[in-house]
């Protein structure tokens, strides 16, 4: 069994490794090689129908992974969710293509495009989510990494040796997902041996609709909190400043990469430490909790300080001079939100394992809310800035939100860790900022200072990485 849960891990995080490198280099290839109003093109294009396929799941996916689960055919759950991706994928894009034919003045012809890419993504869900049910996670592995990997080296290929132009951008997008498409239906019924076909009645349909309500709740929120602002920046201000935007919010998401290594493994951990249990373990398991909590600030942080002292010198040197120096606020502001990123995930993982789902569902549609109604406010004067100040403000109220409503033992020690770890890193790059230019010499000396504030202020203990190691035996 602890074999077993080394291969899933490695298989996960190696999914997340070449998913986001090869993001990185199809991200950094088109923001490069293409004028800031086309990138931000591009970008919106992607964010809308991002947001819209997400929302078109309504938290199916998860719905089918825990039914697989607790031993419900895959067969039958394969052939009740593809129903549902053929009827809403295939409903949307002839929406779009409608709204293409009967508004000649909505000027965004990538949308209906890069959709057909999009749509293969859709219609591939259902075969992903059946072999994560069955924790088939190398055969997911390689479902999931085919497209980006098929695009990433057209792209760099084509950019090198040729001339990249929108067209072939839209022809390799749709090449890489129709590739993933493929490749995961020939998984499914070649080595799963699982049939494919539609053979469940609406009336089963309706049903695993209605199971799913609760959660696509969430999911539409999520979605819309994750992509929104991009949305926003494209319709209230410019695709220029939405070229900016994108191109740092997806460096500050590719920053956050510890945490998608993280999160899968924390969900069943966290689900054993609150199961009913005898009072004297229960301040060995706050403990735990306190520890992990206190490392994921500390490595949030870390993560924040680096990005801001290496954010200027790197990414103009590659991108010549396009996004660094005019993008320093923008990332600036983002950095602020990793710490609060990390523990809403930390703390919303917390609840999920106790089934808190009505409450993750009020949170997320305020922290919505709070998000909508600044992106409005913000952006239209702010433009970037703006929308990343709005973003900030959203995950800050988040976690306000989750502290309020989560009772744990100890809050006080969790307040100390998110105000510390921050501080500390400010603290050390402004510093090391006043005492030298140099770039290297920046870097090390504030590492150094930050190591040195987290251990006078007892945010690293050398007994922590026992705990850790209990956590992971959990």
């Amino acid at each position: 069994m602890k074999r077993k849960l080394l291969k899933d891990i490695s298989a996960n995080t190696s999914q997340v490794f070449i998913n986001q490198f090869s993001g990185a280099v199809i991200f950094y290839v088109l923001s490069v090689y293409f004028s800031k109003n086309d990138f931000g093109e591009i970008s919106w294009s992607l964010a809308v129908l991002l947001t819209c396929f997400s929302i078109l799941s309504l938290g199916i996916d998860q719905i089918v992974v825990r039914k697989i689960a607790q031993g419900v055919s895959p067969q039958m759950m394969l052939s009740v969710y593809l129903l549902h991706v053929l009827l809403t994928g295939t409903l949307f894009y002839l929406i779009l293509l409608l709204v293409h034919l009967v508004f000649p003045d909505f000027h965004h012809p990538l949308l209906l495009y890069l959709g057909i890419a999009k749509l293969m993504i859709f219609f591939a869900s259902p075969f992903k989510q059946v072999a994560n049910g069955l924790e088939k996670f190398r055969l997911l592995f390689f479902m999931s990494v085919s497209s980006n990997i098929v695009k990433s080296i057209a792209l760099i290929t084509i950019a090198v040796f040729s001339h990249l132009s929108m067209s072939l951008v839209v022809i390799i997008f749709i090449t890489g997902d129709v590739t993933e498409f493929f490749l995961s239906a020939i998984i499914t019924r070649k080595i799963e041996k699982i049939r494919i076909g539609i053979t469940v009645s609406y009336k089963s349909y309706f049903r695993l609709i209605k199971e799913s309500l609760p959660q696509a709740g969430v999911v539409v929120f999520t979605s819309a909190i994750a992509r929104f602002d991009w949305i926003f920046l494209g319709i209230l201000a410019s695709n220029i400043a939405l070229a900016d935007y994108s191109f740092a919010f997806k460096i500050f998401e590719m920053a956050s990469l510890p945490l998608l290594i993280i999160s899968p493994i924390l969900i069943p951990r966290f689900t054993r430490i609150f199961q009913s249990s005898p009072t004297s373990e229960k301040q060995e398991k706050a403990e735990i909790l306190v520890v992990l909590f206190r490392f994921e600030m500390i490595i949030s942080s870390l993560v924040a300080l680096i990005l801001n002292i290496l954010w200027v010198p790197v990414i103009d040197f590659i991108t010549g001079n396009k996004y660094g120096a005019a993008n320093s606020h923008t990332i600036f502001i983002l950095s602020f939100c990793m710490p609060f990123v990390y523990a809403n995930n930390f703390l919303w993982t917390i609840n999920f394992a106790r089934g808190k789902l009505k409450l993750i569902f009020y949170v997320f549609l305020f922290t919505f809310l709070v998000n909508f109604i600044f992106d409005i406010i913000l952006i239209p004067a702010f433009g970037a800035e703006g929308a990343a100040f709005a973003y900030l403000l959203a995950i800050c109220v988040q976690f306000i939100l989750f502290r309020i409503k989560t009772p744990l033992n100890s809050f006080r020690t969790y307040d100390y860790a998110i105000l510390t770890c921050p501080l500390a890193a400010l603290f050390s790059g402004i510093l090391a900022a006043q005492i030298s230019s140099a770039t290297v010499f920046i870097l090390l000396f504030s590492i150094v200072l930050f190591i040195l504030l987290l251990l006078i202020s007892g945010q690293v203990i050398v007994k922590d990485s026992n705990t850790i190691k209990r956590l992971i035996s959990t």
